[in-house]
């Protein structure tokens, strides 16, 4: 675990310092399934890594997780701006599950494989952007192991260089 976060940090730095087209790089919150907070970095004019940490708490489970993404944007010509985009990620979500009735309490680690497909929009004069993504998981191991339809976020960051 700590090699795929330091291999994903060292990722970031080296790219970090390329122009993109729209943007260069983004910070914010995701507001989804999980709540996070988001980096996105572009490394060129049509690709992007993104970083994310997240939290959801449920009342007889929570969870943590950290997340990356490598994303391809491509520009929607007709609205200056918007660019869709596709991807591929990873994340390791820590989840426990705390049933106090039952007297039952459950932790573990689950790896999930990530596919991307969102909308991106940087606001014109605000340094502000704007998504939108679904976020389909395939999960390898642990709890919930299968397929997870119901991730994505809308998400707002602040950005930082243009």
């Amino acid at each position: 675990m700590k090699q795929l976060i330091c291999s994903l940090a060292l990722f970031v730095i080296v790219f970090s310092f390329v122009d993109a087209q729209n943007y260069n790089a983004a910070i914010g919150a995701r507001f989804g399934s999980p709540l996070s907070v988001s980096f996105k970095k572009f490394i060129n004019d049509a690709h992007a890594v993104e970083a994310y940490v997240g939290f959801r708490n449920f009342s007889t489970y929570n969870w943590f997780t950290v997340s990356g993404a490598y994303q391809v944007h491509k520009d929607i010509d007709s609205i200056d701006g918007l660019q869709w985009y596709y991807g591929l990620g990873g994340s390791a979500y820590f989840w426990s599950f705390d049933f106090e009735f039952l007297g039952d309490r459950s932790v573990g680690t689950t790896f999930g494989i990530q596919g991307y497909l969102g909308l991106d929009y940087k606001l014109e004069n605000i340094p502000v952007s704007l998504t939108v993504d679904w976020v389909p998981t395939f999960f390898v191991n642990g709890f919930g192991s299968g397929f997870g339809g119901g991730y994505g976020a809308l998400g707002i960051r602040y950005v930082i260089g243009e």
